[in-house]
Parts: C-alpha cells; structure tokens; sequence
C-alpha cells in the first residue's frame, strides 16, 4: 500500500468555550450551580462574593404578565454603562480552540477538601440512619443477657426496610444453633417479641397480621378492642378485599361498629419500617415566583438562590503593576476567566425569566383556575415564541422549580400533551388527570366508578379519551382500581 498526502477542504460546526460553558451552567440545578459557584470562587481569585445588598446582575427582575397573549418585556430603565472591565472582553474565541488553550485555568480545586474547622462536617457528610441502625441504637439502651443479646442482632440484621422480616424466626433459631449450644425455638420467639416493642412498634414482625396484633396492644381501653383484634386475626384476606358484607356476617358487627373497627385499623401502620427513611433528602430551591399583584401576573427570579458575586478590584488592578510577566499573565488570565463566567450566569437568569415568563402567559388559566384549566403545550411553542431552540428550552425547563400560589412546580409539569375533543378543540394531559381526580373524590363509597364510567362521564363532556387511557392516567397519580376503592359510608 502506497502512502502519500491529501488536503481535504471541509466544514464543520464546533461550538466555542464560551457557548460550551454557558449551555453547562444552563442545565445545572439551582443546587448543581450553587456548588459550581462556590468551587469557581475557590480556584479564581478575581472572583468573590458580593457583600452588598445589590447585586451586579444588570436582568430584569421580574416580568409582569398581563394576558394569555401577551408579555410586556419592559425592562425598566436602559441598563447601567458597564465598568471598565467588561469592556475588554473579547466577542468570541476561535471556534476550534480550547478553553485551557486561550486561558490558563487557576489552581484546580482538590478534590479532597480542607474542612478545618467545619464543625457541622459530620452531621451534613454521614449516611442517613438505617433501621437497623435505629433498632442497634434501642437494644444498646436495653438490658438483656449477652445469650439474647447475640439472638437480638441476628434477628435485627434480618430485619428488611419496611420493618419486617426476610426469614423466618425457625430459620433463625437453625442459624445460630450452630453457635448457641441448647437453644429452642422459644428463646428466639422471646427475643422477638421485645425487639416488636422497639420503635417503631410493630418492627421485626413475620407478616402483617402479627405487625398490626403488635400495634394494637396500645389500645385495650378501646370499647371495639375484642372486636378488631377478632378482624385482623381471623378476617384480614376478607377486609383487603373489601368485602365488607361478608365482614359483617362473620363478625356480627353493624355497619356502624364496623366502620369504627376499620377506622382503628386504619390508624395503624402496615410498614413500621417506613417511619425511618434511608434515603438522602432532595431539598428544591425555586428558581423562580409566580405572584399576582394588583390583578397582574408577575415572574420573579429569586435571587437569594444563588451567591451574588463580582470581580475583586484589588487583584484584577494588580495586572498593570506586576512585577513579572508571568503574574501580569496569570491575573489576566484569571480575569477573563471570572468574566465569563459572570456573563454565562447573566445569559442563564435572562434565558430563565424569559422562558419562565412565557410559560406563565400561556398558561395563566392554571393560575387563575386550576389544574382542569392546563392547556397543552410542547417545548415546540415556547421554544418558536422565544426564538430559541427546543433542546435550550428543554435544558432550562430541567430541574428548575417555580414557586405559585399552588405550591411549587418544575418547569416541565407546565408541558403536556393533548386530547381532542368532541368540538375540534384540544384538551391537556395533566386536565385530564385533574378531572379523573375530581370524579374519583366526589364517587359513592359504595360503589366506585371503574375505568369505563369514568372515560364515558369524560365522553359525555366531550373528552374522547380510551379506558386504557384513564387507567394509565389514574395509575400515573397512584390511585388504586375501583374494587380497592370501596369502603363504607
């Protein structure tokens, strides 16, 4: 095979560092960001944390919205000459270079953080307690011989998430038999029981008639005490089918009485071990409010989310009066760094308001209204009325929460599909789900409306929506079929 040199001319679309960055910071949650802050202001020192009340961020505020058409994008006053800093800030860097190659990057921040003298390190850093954990921690306090205590924690680290047990109790007594010379069934059994009156109640139990036994020991005072300790230990398969005639026949209970032994059972907790979560808690932090004043919807950024920063003066006037090329080199470097970053930010708050506003005009029968009121909508609307493209309005809708009135909503619940009517119109997803709700609230007790009622009374208000539609739509909002529905008047 013959070697030899071509030259091929061709084209090729490559974003710039700077475009790089600003669609990375886009897609970052309030929290993500956040954290992006504080390490770029550890590794820059141009950068640093504004002190003052104002912040240097010259976006609008907030953005009134006065009909569903319409947005008024007054921005108030021209905006502030900028300092001397912004103005050396070149357009655009060569499409094919690098970030690292036009700038040198500051001290990298390490990945093993210095946290002397953080005294909150530990309560902020350590896994969330387990309930094994929680159950360890109880039978530390409780006195017990060290023959029950070694029963206790086999039996505890059996112990599943919900509170009950993975074996049971004789495959338990056969595993420490080998360990524990003479030991009968009874010992364990014994061990259990304690370990049942553990918080919370009802733990380490073999099913859930033995849990809800447990966490009825608490109410022996109660005049229907006999009565539902009868129903759960003899008739539970019948009261999980909801078979409540039946129920009365066996128990020879009324009506009333019944509804009063369910109403007690209903206040006991079928999963004990679900009181101790395990999992790390997700704080949202809303991007952006929704409030009406003086009969005007307006769009706001909250700008306590986020650290307001600036460009410290002191270093960034030390690039004219170093000593050495090498500093002057680094300080500027380091400087145009700090800029842009500064102005992704800004081009980040704008595209978020700007979207955020939008949303709120084509949807402002949900605020005014409710959820029946939603209109369809797709990132395609938005996307053509702001003139940007569906991937940059699916990256800002993106774990970015507004704050309404009706409680706090991600961007994207605001997007859903469309049903057509009977009258040519369209109707929204999320209405859908609000009227199957709705129907489902104000049902008899009695007798529930299955899947093919409710995409009939839908019908009939001109929704043509298919039964396994509602179906999926109900299962969608964790509402359990008509025959789990039924329950007493």
């Amino acid at each position: 095979m013959k070697q030899s040199l071509q030259l091929k001319l061709g084209q090729q679309l490559t974003m710039t560092p700077q475009l790089q960055q600003a669609i990375r910071l886009l897609q970052l949650s309030t929290l993500d960001l956040k954290q992006e802050i504080h390490e770029f202001l550890e590794s820059n020192p141009l950068l640093e944390l504004d002190d003052d009340e104002q912040t240097h961020n010259d976006i609008p505020a907030s953005i009134e919205s006065k009909s569903e058409t319409e947005i008024p994008l007054d921005n108030g006053e021209e905006a502030r000459v900028e300092s001397e800093w912004t103005e050396s800030i070149p357009e655009e860097l060569s499409i094919d270079s690098n970030w690292d190659d036009t700038y040198q990057s500051s001290a990298a921040v390490s990945d093993s953080h210095s946290f002397e003298g953080d005294s909150d390190f530990e309560s902020r850093n350590a896994p969330a307690e387990s309930i094994q954990d929680h159950l360890i921690w109880q039978l530390n306090l409780t006195h017990m011989s060290d023959r029950d205590l070694e029963i206790a924690y086999a039996i505890i680290e059996c112990v599943q998430p919900d509170g009950y047990l993975s074996i049971t109790p004789d495959d338990i007594c056969e595993s420490l038999s080998i360990e524990l010379e003479d030991l009968e069934m009874e010992e364990v059994i014994a061990v259990q029981h304690r370990l049942q009156r553990f918080d919370p109640v009802g733990v380490c139990s073999i099913d859930l008639r033995d849990c809800l036994l447990v966490q009825l020991e608490a109410f022996q005072t109660h005049p229907l005490f006999k009565s539902t300790y009868n129903l759960i230990d003899h008739y539970l398969p019948l009261l999980g089918n909801r078979d409540f005639a039946q129920l009365s026949r066996k128990t020879k209970l009324k009506d009333e009485a019944l509804k009063e032994v369910i109403n007690l059972i209903q206040q006991l907790n079928p999963r004990p071990g679900s009181v101790i979560d395990a999992d790390d808690t997700d704080y949202v932090i809303p991007d952006v409010s929704v409030k009406k004043r003086n009969d005007v919807w307006q769009v706001e950024l909250n700008n306590d989310a986020l650290p307001p920063i600036k460009i410290n003066e002191t270093y960034s006037a030390m690039a004219s009066t170093a000593t050495t090329a090498e500093d002057a080199s680094y300080i500027k470097n380091s400087l145009q760094e700090a800029k842009w970053f500064m102005k992704s930010l800004q081009s980040r708050n704008e595209t978020l308001l700007k979207v955020a506003s939008c949303i709120v005009s084509r949807q402002i029968d949900f605020f005014e209204l409710g959820e029946e009121a939603m209109k369809p909508m797709v990132l395609h609307d938005v996307a053509e009325e702001v003139g940007m493209h569906e991937s940059t309005i699916s990256r800002v809708t993106t774990q970015k929460y507004m704050h309404t009135p009706k409680g706090i909503f991600e961007l994207k619940y605001f997007f859903s599909s469309h049903v057509n009517t009977a009258s040519g119109g369209e109707c929204s997803s999320t209405a859908i789900r609000a009227m199957i709700k709705k129907l489902v609230a104000d049902e008899p007790a009695k007798k529930p409306l299955s899947d093919n009622k409710l995409a009939a009374i839908l019908a009939d208000q001109g929704i043509q929506v298919a039964r396994r539609t509602v179906a999926k739509y109900r299962e969608a909002m964790n509402i359990p079929p008509s025959n789990e529905r039924k329950r007493l008047i």
